[in-house]
């Protein structure tokens, strides 16, 4: 190192400023070299920064934006839109002769580009029939006389344009964003009215929200009985017992799910296994079989099998590590074995059932593969609509929204969580 006296000015202060070999001060170098270092860090995990984003970030911003996408209506009818903005459906009156026109001109292009047909399978999704009105407009929209009235010639095509009903929808659907599909997830419609609550008999999905936290944390409080005492055994053994057993925890995951899943609607059906077992020991008598298959009680009794290692390994990772000397400590002080259980070893495994209780719920609440295989109709969550209506009704934008509602619902769980219990005391060994 070298040192030289300078000022920033050039003039000479006193001060002695550290330097490098080439005259650079030190400050400086030291300050590239830490940039240096960041950007060699940074590329390290960029790979993953990418694969995070790409596999994890952008979908979700996707499904964000598709739950609240109503663009195709304003640009498949671009005029009529326009032409609409100064209707008033509360008038009671059918739009005039220059809005039919508009609708003319803009479905005889969608018709010619195929777009028509997606808009009344949107528009479907708010007012039934508004499909089929589409489809039949735009198999004759190009053969209207262009001397003739079009609000007649609509009209005689289709009932429908000549109800105020079918314009109201589209007046109200014509923004590019719409709360639509939020409301349909609520149990909700946008009428005319205002927000109002769909029919008793049409609301489902705050049903099946419900359904899927009480089958969710039912499943979690039995991985936390059925678990807890395979960890502790597994931690109070020795290492030679203590490894064939955890083959055996670990052996489901060396089956495929599908298989698992398919072997508990065997044993649980009414003629299978358990049933006809409990009946030949006598307990049930035949006419008496228990009925545990597609209902809520086969889809606990299966995934609470399927999740279980997810609560026994973070249980086992933390008992390992509790040393048994505090409950020897706790009895030569005077505590019976419930006294040193409860007040010295339970609390210190609190942390491993925080964290098995975290991931069996998270996995409980998106599974939908068994709960459509045993759950029946009153066994299934809210997962199974969403992957409905992604793979057969598309409803896409729909199913957005019922998967936005149930992320905020497990963001909102894990704050609660976070407040009561602590999300530091979450460990996994």
């Amino acid at each position: 190192m070298a040192s030289d006296t300078t000022a920033s000015n050039g003039d000479t202060t006193g001060q002695t400023v550290l330097t490098t070999r080439d005259g650079t001060p030190l400050k400086v170098s030291l300050a590239r070299a830490l940039r240096r270092e960041k950007m060699r860090s940074l590329m390290l995990i960029a790979p993953l920064l990418l694969f995070i984003l790409f596999s994890f970030a952008l979908p979700i911003a996707d499904m964000l934006f598709r739950s609240v996408d109503n663009r195709i209506v304003e640009e498949t009818l671009p005029r009529t839109v326009e032409a609409l903005a100064n209707w008033d459906p509360a008038s009671g009156e059918l739009p005039g002769e220059p809005v039919y026109k508009a609708l003319h001109d803009d479905l005889v292009i969608a018709a010619e580009e195929k777009t028509h047909t997606r808009l009344g399978s949107r528009l479907n999704y708010e007012a039934s029939g508004m499909s089929s009105l589409f489809r039949k407009t735009g198999r004759r929209v190009d053969r209207m006389d262009d001397a003739e009235p079009y609000k007649a010639q609509f009209i005689d095509i289709d009932d429908d344009w000549g109800d105020v009903g079918t314009w109201s929808v589209l007046k109200r659907y014509s923004p590019a964003y719409t709360s639509g599909y939020f409301l349909n997830a609520a149990d909700m419609e946008l009428t005319a009215d205002g927000i109002e609550f769909k029919p008793e008999d049409e609301r489902i999905y705050l049903f099946l929200f419900a359904r899927t936290l009480f089958l969710s944390l039912s499943i979690t409080f039995s991985c936390i009985l059925l678990g807890y005492p395979v960890a502790f055994l597994l931690a109070a053994l020795p290492a030679r017992s203590a490894n064939l057993l955890m083959i055996l925890v670990l052996l489901p995951f060396w089956t495929s799910l599908l298989v698992r899943t398919s072997a508990w609607k065997v044993l649980l059906q009414q003629q299978g296994v358990i049933n006809d077992f409990l009946v030949w020991t006598g307990i049930l008598s035949d006419a008496g079989r228990l009925v545990m298959i597609n209902n809520q009680t086969g889809t606990i009794i299966a995934m609470t099998h399927i999740l279980l290692p997810f609560m026994i390994l973070p249980l086992y990772s933390v008992m390992k590590t509790i040393s048994p000397s505090y409950v020897r400590a706790a009895k030569s002080l005077g505590a019976t074995d419930w006294t040193a259980f409860w007040r010295v070893y339970f609390p210190q495994t609190v942390p491993g059932i925080g964290a098995g209780a975290v991931l069996v719920f998270i996995l409980a609440i998106g599974y939908y593969i068994t709960p459509e295989l045993v759950g029946g109709t009153s066994g299934i969550f809210i997962s199974n609509r969403i992957a409905y209506h992604i793979s057969s009704s598309l409803n896409w934008g729909l199913a957005a929204a019922l998967g936005v509602i149930l992320l905020a619902a497990v963001l909102l769980l894990f704050y609660v969580y976070d407040k009561i219990v602590g999300i530091d005391n979450v460990k996994l060994g």
